[in-house]
């Protein structure tokens, strides 16, 4: 089912990956400020009004746009860790914009926003639960330096 390294045999890939991403999230929540910030700016502060929209279509926009340019947000990149699909690919525009879709609708329902987290913490991949659905997950990025 997964052309991905298994965690048992080659657990490197996924060492701290949980924390990794707990660290990402805020990386790129800060990023996200950043630019509805900017936004607010850009539109003479009538950006103010609807801050909670401007997040959340500057912050879909950005997971996607990154995720789809490298398979890793740039928090992610910070961190060092990347989505891989199950075939072990880099994410392309449709699963970039699928994954963050799931995790956008993972947000608004916090019930399974708590699953996702106890699905990362516990689980061999620490896939979580759009990872689970998409058959995604996230590693440590490979080293190109290795010998």
């Amino acid at each position: 089912m997964y052309n991905l390294p298994d965690p048992d045999r080659q657990p490197e890939f996924y060492a701290s990956v949980p924390v990794k991403r707990l660290l990402a999230w805020i990386v790129d929540m800060f990023v996200i400020l950043l630019l509805c910030l900017a936004g607010v700016l850009l539109t003479a502060f009538v950006g103010a009004f609807f801050f909670g929209l401007l997040w959340l279509m500057l912050g879909f926009c950005y997971r996607v746009v990154t995720l789809a340019n490298g398979s890793a947000t740039w928090g992610m990149r910070f961190v060092g860790i990347e989505i891989r699909t199950a075939d072990g690919n880099r994410l392309d525009l449709p699963m970039a914009l699928a994954h963050t879709a799931g995790y956008t609708v993972s947000i608004v329902f916090p019930l399974l926003q708590v699953i996702s987290i106890v699905m990362m913490l516990t689980g061999a991949r620490g896939q979580g639960l759009t990872d689970a659905f998409m058959g995604t997950v996230a590693l440590n990025r490979r080293s190109e330096l290795r010998a």
